[in-house]
């Protein structure tokens, strides 16, 4: 390696290094506790990011996410800008399979041929687990309820509640599979930690453009997800999730993003199926190509 790549890649290292150990709580800092003694994340949080899903390769240049300037039209706090989400492996690029990439590019050139090939979040259903974390292009908002022995998400994007128990029941049956899977919950010091599995299948790992590369990607049943939720200021949550899915990844990954505190941000109803023409569009469209095929053929001499 010569000295100048050698200088780059320390540096660049470095840059990584000291994005990661900002990550930490603040000193001194303790959250609040409620009534039942959680350690207390209410509120409505924001994880709009300038951050890229992935490094760029093998250069590792930090890259921008450029959304259409009104989609970007907000007042919200932004995350700083870091080596990339994907922290594990360490090069910030995912180990995706080939086989599951060629599900991924199968499914995305057939969109216009049966609407099972469209991703969960086109159809209304969902954006997953952990794929409803992965910041869109717009709508990041998410409200944090608790109560005793639960812990309460709501998604802005696909209006999805998601109700994490505490009380140390096993997972349900391997015979109950669901979109979002079975969560079990525990505090560990000031961490949130929780553990997801049961997944039927159907879903994807993350269904935003902004996700890149994993966009599309078809979750497995035995997916296994693990999110913690560290509290680092009054204001500050770190969201770190380790996926460990061997029908999409050689190895586990784990991605890490701030969440940050906006209490003036206004989380309305998310009308997926009002106005959504996006299914009825792509299937037109591609009974127009079929019969444009066909017409092509029948003329031909």
């Amino acid at each position: 390696m010569t000295r100048p790549a050698y200088a780059t890649l320390l540096a660049l290292a470095c840059v990584a290094a000291v994005h990661l150990s900002a990550q930490q709580p603040k000193p001194g800092f303790v959250p609040a506790r409620t009534p039942d003694g959680q350690p207390d994340i209410q509120g409505t949080w924001v994880n709009f990011d300038a951050t890229s899903f992935e490094s760029s390769g093998p250069g590792r240049r930090l890259t921008d996410v450029n959304p259409p300037e009104h989609w970007a039209d907000h007042d919200s706090p932004v995350s700083a800008k870091r080596f990339a989400m994907v922290i594990e492996p360490e090069n910030g690029l995912l180990p995706l399979l080939p086989a599951a990439e060629k599900v991924r590019d199968s499914h995305f050139a057939q969109v216009g041929d049966h609407w099972s090939h469209e991703t969960p979040w086109v159809r209304c259903i969902t954006r997953g687990v952990p794929g409803g974390f992965f910041p869109a292009q717009y709508n990041n908002g998410y409200t944090i309820h608790q109560a005793p022995g639960v812990v309460v998400i709501n998604y802005e994007m696909i209006h999805d509640a998601r109700i994490i128990p505490l009380d140390q029941k096993p997972h349900v049956g391997q015979s109950v599979r669901m979109w979002n899977g079975d969560a079990r919950g525990r505090w560990e010091g000031t961490t949130l930690v929780v553990e997801t599995t049961n997944f039927n299948g159907k879903g994807m790992l993350a269904t935003s453009a902004a996700s890149g590369r994993l966009r599309g990607v078809a979750q497995g049943a035995n997916s296994h997800v693990v999110e913690r939720f560290t509290p680092l200021d009054k204001d500050t949550i770190k969201y770190e999730v380790t996926i460990t899915d061997r029908e999409a990844f050689s190895q586990p990954v784990t991605i890490m993003m701030p969440l940050n505190r906006d209490e003036n941000y206004l989380i309305v109803e998310y009308g997926c199926h009002e106005g959504n023409y996006a299914i009825p569009n792509e299937l037109t469209a591609g009974r127009k190509a079929d019969r444009d095929a066909v017409g092509a053929k029948t003329s031909t001499p």
